[in-house]
């Protein structure tokens, strides 16, 4: 087995209980009697393949993008031979995979994302899947579960109020409902990684409230948040004036002194749209 690379972030899942839970919170399914398609699933960063092999057997098709071409090299070995199997190697950040796709019908248009990702690019990987505020992705995957960081798991569910939210939990939550699965203690990975972890689940949506401008909402969120021990009001005021504001607030009924974590991503929506 090829050892984990420091330069890849990779840490191996070796926990039966957390692949378990992870399988059950991506709800899989196959083609079944009655015609009716089953999962297309996209994972990054296979790494061993452990959680490879279990899609390949709930999943009508599993495209795998790897960056590590020595694991590329493994994965082909070991599963090469499941037609249901598509490994592409490469920066899954930089890869056109509707391009890739193409030339291969059975694993376009993947619905579902199931994966275990580098924890130093989570931010990036979020993007690509979700899209913007301003520019959502085109055609949104129905369900997305990832295992990432715990601390990044608890942004991305992070309600008003709590000491863990912040302008990703705002960003998120406008595109996705967002689910905590689950912890994953560092002691199931090989190397132990020197963070726990924990398996989210992403639903992609529309929010119910859309921002006319959403330019200005990834400002203002991006202004609220610049420094989170200062009221609103004061971190905004390069944008707008503080009466004003305060006017905004309350004609909302929120306390003029509160901060941008106390705002739910509703609240947020609104006070743009007052603009």
């Amino acid at each position: 087995m090829p050892q984990p690379r420091k330069q890849f972030a990779q840490h191996w899942l070796r926990s039966e209980k957390a692949l378990s839970k992870i399988l059950a919170a991506a709800q899989l399914q196959k083609t079944d009697v009655d015609g009716i398609p089953g999962d297309r699933v996209l994972e990054i960063g296979p790494g061993t393949g452990i959680l490879t092999r279990q899609l390949l057997t709930q999943a009508d098709a599993v495209v795998a993008v790897e960056i590590d071409r020595d694991l590329c090299v493994s994965l082909t070995k070991k599963l090469g031979k499941n037609e249901n199997f598509l490994l592409l190697q490469g920066d899954f950040l930089t890869l056109d995979l509707s391009e890739l796709l193409a030339p291969f019908p059975n694993f376009q248009n993947p619905n579902k994302v199931v994966a275990n990702i580098p924890y130093n690019i989570t931010g990036p990987i979020l993007e690509k899947l979700l899209g913007t505020i301003a520019h959502p992705a085109e055609t949104p995957f129905d369900l997305i579960v990832l295992l990432v960081q715990k601390e990044v798991a608890l942004r991305l569910v992070a309600k008003p109020g709590s000491s863990h939210a912040g302008a990703l939990s705002i960003r998120i939550q406008y595109l996705a409902e967002c689910e905590f699965i689950c912890d994953v203690p560092a002691q199931a990975f090989q190397p132990p990684p020197k963070v726990d972890s924990a398996v989210v689940r992403l639903r992609p949506r529309p929010f119910e409230l859309t921002a006319t401008d959403p330019r200005r909402l990834e400002q203002l969120i991006k202004l609220g948040f610049s420094s989170k021990r200062k009221m609103l009001r004061n971190n905004l005021q390069s944008l707008i004036d503080r009466d004003h504001l305060i006017q905004l607030l309350e004609t909302q009924g929120i306390n003029p002194q509160v901060r941008a974590e106390d705002l739910s991503v509703k609240q947020w929506v609104e006070l743009s749209n007052q603009f």
